[in-house]
């Protein structure tokens, strides 16, 4: 039986990312980058797919903890017989990426089953296995297969049994094992070991120090912050993509096709994440994430891509794993994504608001960025009208989509602030008159008069959870009669059970089979809509239903069913976290401008 995902934590260095249970089994893991082959997959398996189990023989109660502002795991097994704290850490890389497990007795005895299985490949690949002598003369535990080194160290090693190494040992209080996992090419050296203590204690300050700078100081601090270290630890710090989620294939529907792989940057997301970040007062990062976008979409602009990998590669073919049975046998298991040669109008919109957000916050364009963005922008003059996959890329027919439309008029809105208010050169008068074009024809084919609601796209009557979006870009107040028609139509076609959907699958507009369940984001969403045109006690009310959804760790997924009351899809999701900073936000500007009257 798969491993309910509101049970596994999160660790990462902030370049490659690992999800371990909480009873002590790392069941994914990327390395050394989140779109790197998994070498442990058992998440989206079996066992012998590949995993690192570390935990109590008998039965035990699990308590966890991140330490501080950090991704240091502490988890306290409590057995009959005693109990024993297992810390976990990927620390910062250094050019090598580690995967730290320390053992300690607390009090009594702990019998612990210790368990390596490395599979690269995404388990499909058994590696050449070999006890070896590090450059210390210590020996070690070598997987090599391909490309991939993996080295074993620890105070006590496990013993081979049929392609995988187990061992059985007793933790009596006060005593101490240290395990780590290291990832290096495979044509490098074995290296030498870490001062774990003090890897610990500098990636607990690390994350501590980035905590302590945000800005945001709601009802809702704590629950911010913990998003805003998420959304810190899914940022490459080398590179400076922002990907979407650490994992792949799990599924939006348990047991479904609507499986995929989110390891990647998408514009729209990162963009999205760049304004949560700044709204809390984190202007850096937007230096990092606009350089690698220059990088990443440096050539034509008629090639602009809606995601790209992590170093900003463009090819993403997708792929099935037909080796994998799926997460609770959710197939197809999927790596890339074929949505990257989709149409979808909306992402410059996003882009451009993002790097509007910066520019007002003291970052100045470089020449290279503002180019980008006037090629951009003029590219967009020229195709504005065609249809389109729209946010949630479907796999259906093409459409007018109303939220991309409002996007579009957005990347316009902007591109003219960039040169009336900054000072920047472009074609002004051109872009200013398709603003006001686009404007109008959202107002007149995204509206339906009759119901006084705008709709998902030009020619249905439905809605769709990502018009709430349109007083959130300046398209139109939030106090407008068409937005408040709009909150009503998603209030009474797009709730379940107080969570709010995407859309209307049964329509079939994304080209898919089955069902799927509320998306988080959108039910911030909602939350945020809520605070912006007055409605605290109902934005208030959402909010804490949605907080509580999170696991014990303070993550969230990208969907939650409220049928089974479990997490599904990809986890942890930027997306969820960055709307849940957006709604906070939102929140406190309301109570703010309340008490001012």
């Amino acid at each position: 039986m798969s491993t309910p995902i509101a049970e596994y934590a999160l660790l990462g260095d902030t370049e490659g990312a690992a999800l371990v249970s909480r009873h002590g089994a790392v069941d994914w893991l990327c390395l050394p980058r989140f779109d790197s082959p998994a070498c442990f997959a058992a998440l989206l398996g079996t066992d012998d797919h590949g995993r690192w189990f570390l935990g109590p023989v008998q039965e035990a109660r699990a308590t966890r903890s991140y330490r501080e502002n950090s991704f240091v795991l502490d988890t306290v097994h409590e057995t009959a017989s005693g109990r024993v704290r297992v810390t976990d850490v990927m620390p910062f890389g250094d050019g090598r990426a580690d995967l730290l497990r320390v053992v300690e007795g607390l009090d009594g005895e702990v019998e612990m089953d210790h368990e390596w299985v490395v599979r690269t490949g995404y388990g499909k690949v058994l590696p050449w296995v070999s006890r070896v002598e590090d450059c210390d003369g210590v020996t070690v535990i070598r997987a090599v297969a391909g490309p991939d080194m993996l080295v074993l160290r620890g105070d006590r090693l496990p013993e081979p049994t049929d392609h995988h190494h187990a061992d059985r040992f007793t933790v009596r209080a006060g005593e101490r094992y240290e395990f780590a996992m290291t990832w290096v090419p495979s044509w490098c050296d074995v290296p030498g070991a870490l001062d774990v203590p003090s890897r610990i204690e500098e990636t607990v300050r690390r994350f501590d120090d980035w905590a302590s700078r945000h800005s945001h100081h709601g009802p809702y601090r704590e629950a911010v912050t913990r998003s805003l270290l998420v959304l810190r630890l899914l940022t490459d710090e080398l590179r400076g993509g922002i990907v979407a989620a650490p994992t792949t294939s799990l599924p939006e529907d348990v047991g479904g096709e609507r499986n995929w792989d989110y390891r990647y940057c998408w514009l729209r997301d990162a963009s999205l994440t760049l304004e949560a970040l700044l709204g809390c007062g984190y202007v850096d990062e937007t230096r990092l994430w606009r350089s690698w976008l220059v990088r990443a979409l440096a050539g034509d602009p008629a090639d602009l891509q809606i995601m790209y990998a992590v170093d900003g590669g463009r090819e993403l073919p997708e792929r099935e794993l037909d080796h994998l049975p799926g997460y609770a046998g959710s197939r197809p298991v999927r790596v890339g994504n074929g949505a990257v040669g989709q149409r979808q109008s909306d992402v410059l919109g996003e882009v451009m608001i993002a790097l509007a957000e910066a520019r007002r916050l003291g970052v100045t364009e470089s020449d290279e960025s503002w180019a980008l963005q006037r090629l951009l922008v003029d590219d967009l003059a020229e195709h504005w009208d065609q249809s389109d996959h729209g946010l949630w890329e479907i796999r259906g027919p093409a459409q007018h989509f109303t939220h991309s439309r409002v996007m579009v008029w957005a990347a316009f809105d902007r591109a003219v602030r960039a040169v009336e208010e900054d000072g920047h050169d472009g074609d002004v008068e051109r872009w200013r008159a398709l603003r006001d074009r686009v404007h109008a024809e959202v107002c007149e084919r995204g509206y339906d008069a009759e119901r006084g609601t705008f709709t998902q796209h030009y020619d249905t009557k439905d809605v769709d959870a990502a018009l709430l979006l349109i007083p959130t870009v300046g398209f139109l107040p939030a106090d407008d009669e068409r937005v408040q028609g709009t909150i009503r139509a998603v209030e009474e076609d797009l709730l379940r059970d107080g969570f709010v959907l995407r859309y209307r699958t049964q329509s079939g507009v994304d080209g898919l089979s089955g069902d799927e369940n509320p998306f988080l984001a959108c039910s911030f969403w909602l939350a945020e809509s809520y605070a912006r045109c007055g409605r605290l006690d109902d934005a208030h009310a959402l909010m804490q239903r949605l907080l509580a959804v999170r696991n014990d760790l303070g993550l969230l997924s990208e969907e939650y069913d409220p049928t089974t009351g479990t997490l599904v899809g990809n986890f942890p999701q930027a997306f969820s976290h960055l709307a849940l900073v957006r709604a906070a936000d939102a929140i406190e500007q309301a109570e703010q401008a309340a008490a001012r009257g």
